[in-house]
């Protein structure tokens, strides 16, 4: 082994020692501890010819500074220290790139050199062959003559479905980047566009700047557009996205989007500017920000702002659509027992029928919540103080023939409330869970603007509560479970006369989740008052075989009508309408949900079903709610509207969307979407076409139409696919 120790960059790997000279056993290999670190060698014959040259042949491996090189038969030339390599041949150099060729004449250290009839594959996606590859520096690999793809080719195709063709192709291996001279770009085997240069990231590359694939759009409104995004890296933790977008119909629009990363949070700024046929005599535009960062002492600030020149501008452009516009700022933190979030809110309506005079437009928010346990009284208890104030620019103290939404027009409000509650359950004989519940609210209000409710005012309101629960469960011999649970509660709160303006509670929801509610109300400007009994039945079933069902059912009776609920609520009158909720699970992927509010006459209140279907190749998502009128909820008519989103895998390349919303009451349709999806393992193909009828903000149907193709292989612009299949 003495020989061999001036070769340094190539060391012998032999399972046997023994004198140097031919050998020929299966895969012989032996190891030279002084140099081990720099290189090693595996073969089934390795001898030293009478020249001093070192031939390895059949199935040779040499491992080399994370390097892999498999061949048929090596020759190493100790004088020129280069290898002459017979393949086929199979060069790995670390997890992103591999080099295939049929011969090759290399750098001992596997750097440099050329091979012949080569490919060179980056991160298992991206193939660029030529007859010829030359390794310069361990840095650069170029091809002269070359194609780049990432679509599979199948025996007698005369082209894959998409290719580059060039010149010359140089990869850079250290930045990441493809350069292209004189390239052709074809679908099909036909020429496409030309690029005298062109340069493109290589798939192991996340974030480089230079120009993203495009994108097509046509309008009703806009007519046909292109979409040519430029992407511009700004270091390591900025970027800017500029996006020219030309409509036919007179559009001119440029987008930008800019992000930045700090050590403690993030911000993302998206905008537009556009001038177009819509509104030819304006400059339209958007702009959005959104940010988190980390504070000290675990608080978290978290900001969302918005501002819109026009109320048909996000629907015009595909963007979100808003027809209220709030932009807000928050600082929150959240520990175990404890909740503390301030928050400043703005609001903008772009809707036709708002005056934003008449709404409240500055909204502030603050909430210390604190939970307790044990203590004399056990159980649980809890502290909340919450402060709101809201702000019209009216001054106008009287409901204006504007709006006439019965509150004052130019009605400022502040607010602070002070909330203590207490629970504690016991277990009694037989199972019994009882319960006593307590809760007292002190809300002290100013009012200014409104010449009904102006001046300060406090209220002060308890509510006490006795509760029974008896669960009963079962299991069966074939292993079916079921639980069934009564529940009695009987609450207590003064009657008293509502005498403060309700804004935050108008609309109410009686569902399975307040059943035992001591205040439905969301808001704090109502509460509910009077003594009440809430029953409610549940029922869990659970089989092995994979489905669930639970089903509840409630009602809600009073001593006295005191008049504070909306018939649509579900909770007017003496006795609230009829709460019933079910919703069945199964394994197929089926979920089925229905809540509804029934009269004694089993007329519907309320209703919503939802759907959730999902399958290896399917899905679908539906729902159907209906709502009855109700002047009080500023709905004069009754609302019944079907909804479905779904798709289906027809192939594992195609899948098919599509969408729509229906007004049944109006008969009409609202929105309806159809979508096509084309993926495979080179190449992303996104078809979509939608229509909006009408909206809040604009009452002309617009039709949109999309294109987007992305190119598997390039940055990290698209997730490969299914790998086609090849016709024989």
């Amino acid at each position: 082994m003495a020989r061999l120790a001036p070769w340094r960059k190539l060391a012998l790997a032999l399972v046997t020692a023994g004198a140097l000279g031919a050998f020929d056993t299966p895969r012989l290999a032996a190891q030279d501890a002084a140099v081990q670190d720099m290189a090693a060698l595996v073969a089934n014959s390795v001898q030293v010819d009478a020249a001093g040259q070192l031939v390895a042949d059949g199935g040779v491996e040499v491992f080399f500074q994370g390097r892999t090189l498999r061949a048929s038969r090596i020759v190493y030339d100790r004088t020129q220290d280069r290898l002459t390599i017979d393949g086929p041949i199979v060069m790995v150099d670390g997890d992103t790139t591999i080099l295939v060729a049929r011969q090759a004449d290399l750098s001992a250290d596997l750097t440099e050199g050329v091979l012949q009839s080569a490919r060179l594959v980056l991160n298992r996606e991206l193939q660029l062959a030529a007859g010829q590859i030359l390794r310069m520096g361990g840095r650069y690999t170029q091809l002269d003559n070359a194609v780049a793809s990432s679509c599979k080719i199948c025996a007698g195709a005369k082209a894959p479905l998409w290719e580059i063709r060039a010149r010359r192709i140089l990869h850079d291996q250290q930045e990441r980047q493809i350069y292209f001279d004189h390239a052709q770009f074809r679908v099909a085997g036909v020429p496409v566009v030309y690029f005298p240069r062109l340069r493109m990231p290589d798939p192991t590359l996340a974030r480089s700047s230079g120009f993203l694939l495009p994108t097509v759009r046509t309008t009703s409104e806009l007519g046909a557009g292109i979409k040519l995004p430029y992407f511009l890296t700004l270091g390591p933790h900025r970027d800017l996205t500029i996006t020219p977008y030309l409509s036919s119909n007179s559009g001119r629009t440029v987008d930008l989007r800019y992000r930045q990363a700090f050590v403690t949070g993030e911000i993302e700024l998206n905008g537009a500017l556009s001038r177009d046929a819509i509104l030819p005599e304006e400059t339209r535009h958007y702009l959005t920000a959104v940010g988190t960062f980390d504070l000290p002492r675990d608080f978290k600030l978290r900001f969302d702002g918005i501002v819109v020149s026009d109320p048909a501008y996000l629907l015009d452009y595909g963007l979100p659509d808003y027809d209220r516009l709030q932009s807000e700022v928050e600082v929150s933190r959240t520990r175990r027992n404890e909740h503390i979030a301030g928050r400043l809110i703005g609001i903008s309506s772009i809707r036709a029928d708002e005056v934003n005079a008449t709404l409240p437009t500055v909204i502030s928010d603050f909430t210390f919540h604190r939970r307790f346990s044990g203590g004399v009284l056990g159980g649980e208890a809890g502290l909340r103080f919450q402060t709101h104030a809201h702000y019209r620019s009216s001054q106008d103290p009287l409901d204006s023939a504007a709006d006439l939404d019965a509150i004052a027009d130019g009605r400022d409000v502040a607010r602070a409330s002070l909330r203590l509650d207490w629970r504690r359950n016991w277990t009694l004989p037989l199972g019994m869970v009882a319960s006593t519940l307590a809760e007292v609210t002190t809300d002290a209000y100013r009012i200014a603007e409104d010449a009904s409710f102006g001046g300060n005012t406090t209220r002060t309101h308890p509510a006490v509560a006795v509760e029974l629960r008896w669960p009963w469960a079962k299991t069966a011999p074939n292993g079916v479970g079921h639980v069934i649970e009564p529940v009695a509660q009987f609450v207590w709160s003064p009657k008293g006369t509502e005498t403060l303006p309700n804004e935050d509670s108008i609309l109410v929801e009686f569902d399975e989740g307040n059943l035992f509610a001591l205040n439905r109300y969301p808001g704090s400007d109502a509460v509910e008052r009077g003594a009440r009994l809430n029953l409610g039945l549940a029922y869990t079933r659970v089989d092995p075989a994979g489905w669930t069902l639970a089903a509840a059912a409630g009602r809600v009776l009073r001593t006295d009508d005191l008049g504070q609920f909306s018939a649509a609520s579900g909770l007017d009158g003496k006795r609230s309408d009829w709460l019933l909720a079910a919703q069945l699970t199964l394994p197929q992927g089926l979920g089925l949900t229905q809540r509804l509010l029934m009269d004694d006459d089993l007329s519907l209140t309320k209703s919503e079903t939802r759907l959730n279907l999902s399958g290896a190749r399917y899905g679908l998502i539906g729902s159907y709610v209906y709502l009855s009128a109700d002047t009080a909820e500023d709905r004069p008519d009754d609302i019944a509207e079907i909804a479905f989103d779904g798709s289906y895998k027809m192939t594992d390349s195609w899948t098919a969307s599509a969408g729509a919303r229906y007004d049944i009451e109006a008969n009409r349709t609202n929105r309806a979407a159809l979508g096509l999806k084309y993926r495979n393992e080179c190449v992303l193909v996104d078809l979509s076409l939608s229509r909006r009828f009408t909206s809040s903000t604009n009452v002309t149907p617009t039709t949109d139409f999309g294109v987007s193709v992305d190119l598997v292989g390039f940055g990290s612009g698209g997730v490969a696919g299914p790998s086609r299949a090849c016709r024989r």
